[in-house]
């Protein structure tokens, strides 16, 4: 109790840090005194002030939802199939946001739409969402059917093949501009989230990250297998409802206004696993929360200082946990 209590201050200090530091670089150098007076509402330089709290401040605070929220998620579904390489995508949630924003920009110019204003009014974010329902509510309705949870997760990978392969089509067959802003979705970007889009997204993923707290208790039940879960009573049909919602509202937000950001869910689950060397969700849950908005802040601090995309350096450093995670499950070395 008095190592997770420490290493938990550790990380509130850490995600401190990184947040302060996430504001502070940038192509325009800014002291960190210059920071917390903007914060604080000191004396500051007024375009400095501006730049933190119209610019930095909204990709901070999305880098910190968006992580917390990936990570939720990711230790939910690996939790639920029972697979240490499940992520918060696993139920082709991302796969549905993608076909949907590839209709978006993709297949509306095709059918000479693209210039309406209903569609226009609608946007990558909308388009994202009704994808990700879609999936859900399709995998929600096999569920209801199948009690093997496998198959289901299987179901899952397949249906986001097959959306995949429409995907493709789409690309090939749209034009030059439309390929290109479809592309840089793909990419990620925290930088996209305004504020209008931040208030929208923010209690949405609050209420997603409720519904994981209210999972702990059958998520450990879950630990021991579904056979074990009901005779201790757990409603496993109920309990896969809610853990599938949450996680459209936890990945299937965060997809539609940041784009599909990798092995996030995948990688911090087991950081948290290995950090605190307990499979206890009253611990893990709230670790891989911290853990996944500091991991996405660093991102964003070595994405801004490298000019690379947010997506790109989120897989760098999520692979060689995954690598390592198969490793000792195979017993390699």
């Amino acid at each position: 109790m008095r190592r997770n209590t420490m290493l938990f201050t550790l990380l509130g200090a850490l995600l401190l840090v990184l947040f302060l530091a996430d504001l502070a670089v940038g192509s325009v150098a800014v002291s960190m005194g210059d920071v917390w007076a903007s914060l604080t509402g000191g004396e500051c330089d007024p375009t400095t002030r501006s730049i933190i709290l119209n610019i930095r401040l909204l990709k901070a605070v999305t880098a910190l939802v968006a992580g917390a929220a990936l990570a939720a998620g990711g230790l939910q579904m690996q939790t639920l199939f029972r697979n240490p390489l499940a992520g918060p995508y696993v139920l082709g949630v991302s796969s549905g946001a993608g076909l949907g924003v590839a209709l978006f920009l993709l297949g509306a110019p095709l059918l000479g739409v693209a210039g309406q204003g209903f569609l226009q009014s609608l946007g990558i974010a909308g388009a994202a969402w009704c994808g990700s329902a879609l999936v859900l509510a399709l995998v929600m309705a096999v569920s209801n059917r199948i009690k093997d949870i496998m198959v289901i997760l299987i179901l899952g990978m397949m249906l986001g093949s097959g959306i995949s392969s429409v995907v493709e089509i789409l690309q090939y067959l749209s034009n030059e501009n439309a390929l290109k802003s479809f592309v840089v979705w793909t990419m990620g970007s925290l930088g996209d989230v305004t504020s209008g889009r931040l208030m929208i997204m923010m209690p949405v993923v609050v209420v997603g990250l409720l519904l994981s707290v209210l999972s702990i208790k059958p998520l450990n039940l879950l630990l021991m297998g579904e056979n074990y879960a009901r005779t201790m009573g757990l409603d496993i049909r109920r309990t896969r409802m809610l853990l599938f919602v949450s996680t459209i509202f936890l990945a299937g937000t965060v997809t539609a206004f940041c784009g599909p950001v990798g092995f996030i869910g995948l990688a911090v689950p087991h950081l948290a696993r290995m950090l605190h060397r307990s499979a206890d969700h009253r611990v893990l849950m709230p670790s891989s929360m911290l853990l996944g908005a500091a991991m996405l802040l660093v991102c964003d601090l070595l994405a801004k200082t490298l000019a690379f995309p947010i997506n790109t350096v989120t897989a760098l450093m999520g692979i060689p946990v995954v690598i390592l995670v198969v490793v000792r499950n195979r017993n390699i070395f």
